[in-house]
């Protein structure tokens, strides 16, 4: 497929086939995925060797059932080659003082057209569908130059043509390649025990769900597992973003792609190799190809008819400069053959896809996946910003944040004998408790007895001295000393989880929690603010406790104690009175609010199936400082995709011009045609370059 517009011809033969349902175009990898419910493939690839093209079908794993070595430089170039040399040669002898009347010029512009038939031979299968496409045109123009006895530049044409569209495929080569490094992160082998316990290798496609895998150090995960026996360091970049290694071991889950730091691990398979996280990514970006994004839905609808009404113009030219005394016959002729190789779209039509596959192989070599054009174009709308709080813009888990202590006694005594009594238990607040007092290296004295009480707390003895650590409940009636009591009703107003010690029922101390904010979430909203997107916290906590947090983070806007039907209604009249609205949860719980809002994007989603399917974009770590990247990429995205359509409508435009005042001959118009493409799709890949570096704008290649 050298040019979308050759889809309508390949949709003509398909109709032809009984069974086939769908096609699928991904023309940046010259691939069409045809959905069908036939016995063989055989039907489908004699209907497309009827229209000049040659059908290689690929196996599931992406390789070729018909895979052969690559040919040598000049048994695939040694034609183009040798037409160039007669071409140039005819068109030389052509300029030459004897002109088109040197015998030589019409026999070397032959020869020069039978090397490069190929060309002729698709635009004359093109004729019989009726199909208006660049090998139509191509054809029809140097038919044009023969008769009107200009064969020098119709062999030009031809070649030219030749050697563009082996240009044009080595640059949509190098826009697949951003999709080719996402295939080959996972290894095409994995390390199997047998029923024997011996480690093999096979290949990782043929792998069954649960057996067991050996990942050596420094070797790429085959596939998702889970860990059996080993720790290790994984670097997960590739998948989620994350650039420092993540430290994991048994129970945990390590993704396909990501590289196995210093030890031997062994782990149990928990995904196919078609249904890894990788290959769920890979599945979204290739995808973008075969989904038309709104501006490649109006551009398929501008080149639709831009076409026939360049080829109408140019029959009209051919008849009407004539007749108005403005050119010769031969000389409108000319001009309406220069016309015709100008009415091919090509570049317009290729600069969609190049451009938004390119951005989105880079988000997802980030840890952003988009899922398609259309959500990606809809982020470079956004105006508002709507947050849930736990977990997005806090850290979703307590923790310590005051310990107060009353008497004689510390807030480091307070916070050892609180961790001593909680040092077994699985509570949330009892696991923050433990943790602060670890990361204050505190010695946690012997307590003995220790009992829970559901509601009030945990109970023990500490030498001899009955010792309890709990909720409001367990000072209920009790005096507390001024400082306490102060502490205690500063939390209650702002929300806060409170945790008293108590010895002897004599209070020493109280410990606040909280679900604290993202280190990160301030300087994140700092930035949106400055990119002119404004932020709401839509939280069904307390509201005293979204406000706190947002006051913590400089959040002007947060409601709080909203059902999820309160979420919906919130954000369908933010999105009426300020404009396209996303929504950022975590992909579960917000699935109606992500699915409601014009964006959705889920946070932290490396393994949630709910984010994958609900939002439209998924951020695979907890990061929040790669939203205003995915949103400055957005941006420039769409800069991008209107800077390629300018440019290819400009030169399609001056061509135009130059063309009707008799400047423009047929080898420029097919460099014109050629010079766009090329343009367009150099301009699109420099988007797989960007990369994030600390939440900053997208790296300039």
């Amino acid at each position: 497929m050298d040019c979308p517009t050759e889809a309508k011809l390949i949709e003509k033969a398909m109709e032809k086939v009984a069974g086939v349902a769908r096609l699928e175009f991904h023309f940046i990898e010259r691939t069409l995925i045809v959905h069908h419910d036939l016995a063989e493939t055989a039907p489908v690839v004699e209907a497309i060797g009827r229209i000049g093209m040659q059908a290689v079908p690929i196996d599931d794993d992406g390789s070729s059932t018909a895979a052969s070595p690559p040919p040598s430089f000049w048994r695939a170039h040694g034609g183009l080659v040798a037409a160039s040399a007669a071409a140039f040669a005819a068109e030389a002898l052509s300029l030459s003082a004897r002109g088109d009347l040197d015998p030589l010029v019409l026999p070397l512009s032959l020869l020069a057209m039978v090397l490069v038939r190929g060309i002729l031979y698709k635009g004359w299968i093109a004729l019989k569908h009726f199909t208006l496409n660049i090998h139509f045109l191509m054809t029809l123009a140097v038919i044009g130059a023969l008769i009107i006895g200009e064969s020098s530049e119709g062999a030009m044409v031809l070649v030219l043509f030749a050697l563009a569209e082996k240009l044009e495929a080595g640059a949509l080569s190098r826009a697949g390649e951003a999709v080719r490094a996402l295939m080959s992160l996972a290894p095409d082998t994995a390390r199997v025990a047998d029923a024997e316990g011996n480690w093999r290798d096979v290949p990782a496609a043929r792998v069954a769900l649960g057996e067991r895998l050996l990942i050596r150090p420094g070797e790429r995960v085959p596939l998702d597992a889970v860990i059996e026996s080993g720790e290790s360091r994984f670097n997960e970049s590739a998948i989620t973003g994350e650039s420092l290694p993540v430290e994991k071991g048994p129970g945990a889950t390590v993704w396909a792609g990501s590289i196995n730091g210093d030890r031997v691990i062994e782990a149990r398979v928990q995904a196919l190799a078609d249904d890894t996280l990788l290959a769920r990514i890979i599945h979204r970006v290739r995808d973008a190809q075969a989904t038309r994004a709104p501006i490649q839905r109006f551009v398929d609808r501008f080149a639709a008819v831009y076409t026939p009404v360049v080829v109408l113009l140019a029959l009209a030219a051919a008849i009407a400069l004539p007749l108005l005394g403005l050119r010769t016959w031969h000389q409108a002729l000319y001009t309406s053959l220069v016309m015709l190789v100008i009415a091919c779209p090509c570049a317009m039509v290729i600069a969609t896809p190049v451009t938004l596959v390119s951005a989105l192989a880079s988000l997802a070599r980030n840890g952003i996946l988009v899922k398609g054009g259309e959500p990606l174009e809809m982020a470079a709308r956004i105006r508002t910003i709507a947050f849930d709080k736990t977990g997005t813009l806090t850290q979703g888990q307590p923790r310590v944040i005051a310990v107060t202590a009353t008497g004689s006694e510390t807030a480091d005594s307070v916070l050892a004998r609180a961790a001593a009594l909680d040092a077994h238990s699985t509570h949330p607040l009892a696991r923050a408790v433990v943790a602060a007092a670890a990361e204050a290296k505190l010695v946690l004295p012997e307590v003995s007895g220790i009992e829970e009480q559901a509601g009030f707390g945990v109970h023990g003895r500490l030498e001899g001295k009955g010792l309890s650590l709990g909720s409001q409940r367990l000072v209920a009636g009790s005096d507390l000393a001024p400082g306490l009591a102060d502490a205690a009703a500063r939390a209650a107003d702002e929300g806060r989880g409170m945790l008293f010690l108590l010895e002897e029922g004599r209070p020493l101390g109280m410990i606040t929690l909280a679900d604290a904010p993202r280190p990160e979430a301030a300087a994140v909203l700092g930035e949106l603010e400055r990119l002119g997107i404004g932020g709401i916290m839509l939280s069904g906590d307390q509201p005293r406790v979204a406000a706190t947090v947002a006051n913590e983070i400089g959040l002007a806007r947060a409601e709080g104690g909203l059902l999820p039907d309160d979420k919906l209604a919130r954000i369908g009249r933010l999105s009426r009175e300020e404009g396209p609205v996303a929504m950022v949860g975590d992909g579960v719980n917000d699935a109606p609010a992500l699915a409601r809002a014009d964006l959705g994007i889920a946070m932290g989603a490396a393994g949630s199936d709910a984010a994958l399917e609900t939002a439209g974009v998924v951020l695979m770590d907890d990061r929040l400082d790669k939203l205003p990247w995915l949103l400055k990429m957005a941006r420039r995205t769409k800069r991008v995709l209107s800077a390629n359509l300018v440019i290819a409508i400009l030169i399609k435009v001056v061509f135009f011009g130059l063309a009707l005042t008799g400047y423009a001959t047929l080898w420029m118009a097919v460099f014109a045609d050629v010079g766009a493409s090329l343009i367009v799709i150099g301009n699109g890949l420099r988007l797989g370059r960007a990369k994030m570096v600390s939440g900053q704008a997208p790296a300039q290649p």
